[in-house]
């Protein structure tokens, strides 16, 4: 009598086991990174930011720069386009814009244009002297390349993004281009 009750209930679990969904994300699934973890640094309105400020928001960051003449465009408008598919839970995604270029990149520059592309999003603003333990912390590429004029450089950068749970934690690489539908499908996961 005991065999077949275990019998039973191994099989109402194994057949539970098959209708669980199971989470498959777009992007590149990094939970458990041991990088990415900490960000603590000043905003375009001059507050001093860490991701813990964010709790409660599947946080996305994005490394790029103000003059970027298509990747950071690009990937700003398709962060305002999944917050605008993610309807009533689209003020639960933050956009963390951060610069590679703080020698040009004010903080109002930065302020106009996260801003262009939506209020909340917000933009950090590296010194020259951190921006190499925090490119080291998140595995991005940086590389200053001269232009004509010493003001006319640009920035070779990483073009991927970041995105945190809403306790904080390193879930999702998003690789550049990878389309507003979806990241947003990813983004709900990650706020379930």
């Amino acid at each position: 009598m005991m065999t077949k009750l275990l019998t039973s209930l191994a099989l109402v679990l194994s057949l539970g086991a098959c209708n669980e969904q199971k989470m498959s994300f777009h992007g590149v699934d990094i939970t458990g990174a041991d990088y990415a973890k900490e960000l603590n640094l000043t905003d375009q309105n001059g507050q001093a930011r860490t991701l813990k400020d964010f709790a409660g928001k599947v946080v996305v960051v994005f490394f790029g720069y103000t003059q970027c003449p298509d990747v950071c465009p690009t990937t700003m408008q398709e962060l305002s386009d999944v917050k605008r598919l993610l309807g009533a839970d689209g003020d639960k995604l933050q956009a963390v814009f951060v610069t590679v270029d703080p020698e040009r990149d004010t903080t109002e520059l930065l302020k106009a244009y996260v801003e262009n592309f939506d209020p909340s999003f917000v933009a950090l603003r590296p010194t020259p002297e951190q921006l190499p333990a925090i490119a080291k912390e998140f595995k991005i590429y940086f590389k200053r390349v001269e232009g004509k004029t010493p003001t006319s450089y640009t920035m070779d950068h990483s073009a991927g993004s970041y995105a945190f749970d809403t306790q904080g934690r390193v879930r999702l690489f998003n690789r550049y281009g990878s389309g507003a539908k979806v990241l947003a499908e990813d983004f709900k996961w990650l706020l379930k």
